[in-house]
């Protein structure tokens, strides 16, 4: 018989630098983490991921020619409202979001894909003012 006690989840914070990391392969790295994959109590209906601190989330590459041709678009609502952003562009005014996007891309489009993003937090320099959640330092 199962227990009416839930079980308690005890959240740690990892920090990554994105510093000439290849964007997809660290994204995937991030949405592992913030799904909770990465332990042993994985449950996927219950959100037992944990948080990630990114810093120089601006210096994130890409390879091939994805610099030149990759575009993200966005829908307004309204007709005609499609609005393109090239990578260049988007990396110049928000830089953070080219990181964010992606790893975005790979969690659940759920309530609970929404509640593990809120535990992503990106910097786009060196700094961050997150030293209170004593993250693990990361080398991936």
């Amino acid at each position: 018989m199962l227990s009416k006690e839930k079980a308690r989840h005890t959240m740690r914070w990892y920090l990554f630098d994105a510093k000439g990391k290849t964007l997809g392969r660290l994204a995937a790295e991030i949405a592992k983490i913030l799904k909770g994959k990465h332990r042993t109590d994985y449950t996927p209906h219950i959100d037992c991921g944990d948080g990630v601190i990114v810093i120089n989330a601006d210096q994130v590459k890409v390879t091939g020619g994805k610099e030149a041709s990759k575009i993200y678009y966005r829908y307004t609502g309204f007709m005609g409202g499609l609005r393109a952003m090239t990578f260049r562009e988007a990396k110049e005014k928000k830089p953070t979001y080219i990181l964010e996007r992606a790893v975005k891309g790979m969690l659940p489009r759920t309530r609970l894909g929404r509640k593990q993003m809120k535990k992503l937090r990106l910097f786009a320099g060196e700094a961050h003012e997150m030293d209170a959640q004593k993250p693990l330092k990361v080398e991936a």
